[in-house]
């Protein structure tokens, strides 16, 4: 696949809206937090909201899902969110998933999978997290979802990696 190419099923500015979530989880990283990046995009492709990790501060619900939750529940109305995308570079967890969904939220797309994360995470001999790795439409059914972007995959990974690394040496 070229680079300017969007994996299948994803429009280029879909493949857009999840390099930005990438950057974003990137920007965790670098400040000390985990490498997870979200956007909440609008019917008209317009960027209502972003954000990115920041449990790092010691509230471990302070993922960017869930702050586009709370974001979209106090600013849109039942309509905008419904029409809403909300882009990611991991696939929400169960919490995010069903907040989510509560809010009346739209579709999601992710650029990695939990199936993904879990694998890499279980490769470097990490112990599973403190809540099942779960598919979006497990917690959330009626949520529409795409993803994961195959060539965003080699670069979360190695996000992910050098958090792990960082970790390891304390």
């Amino acid at each position: 696949m070229t680079p300017s190419a969007a994996p299948p099923g994803l429009t280029p500015d879909e493949l857009a809206h999840l390099r930005r979530c990438v950057e974003l989880a990137r920007e965790g990283l670098d400040a000390g937090d985990e490498p997870f990046g979200s956007l909440l995009v609008d019917s008209s492709g317009t960027v209502r909201f972003e954000d990115r990790n920041r449990v790092a501060g010691g509230d471990a619900t302070r993922h960017p899902e869930f702050e586009i939750a709370r974001w979209a529940a106090e600013h849109l109305s039942e309509a905008e969110r419904r029409s809403s995308v909300v882009y990611t570079s991991g696939e929400h967890c169960p919490m995010c998933s069903a907040a989510h969904a509560w809010v009346g939220l739209g579709r999601i797309v992710y650029a990695s999978s939990s199936e993904q994360l879990t694998a890499w995470r279980a490769g470097w001999g990490l112990a599973a997290g403190p809540v099942a790795a779960l598919p979006i439409q497990a917690v959330a059914p009626g949520i529409p979802v795409a993803g994961p972007a195959p060539e965003l995959e080699e670069e979360i990974r190695e996000l992910h990696r050098a958090l792990t690394e960082r970790r390891q040496a304390g």
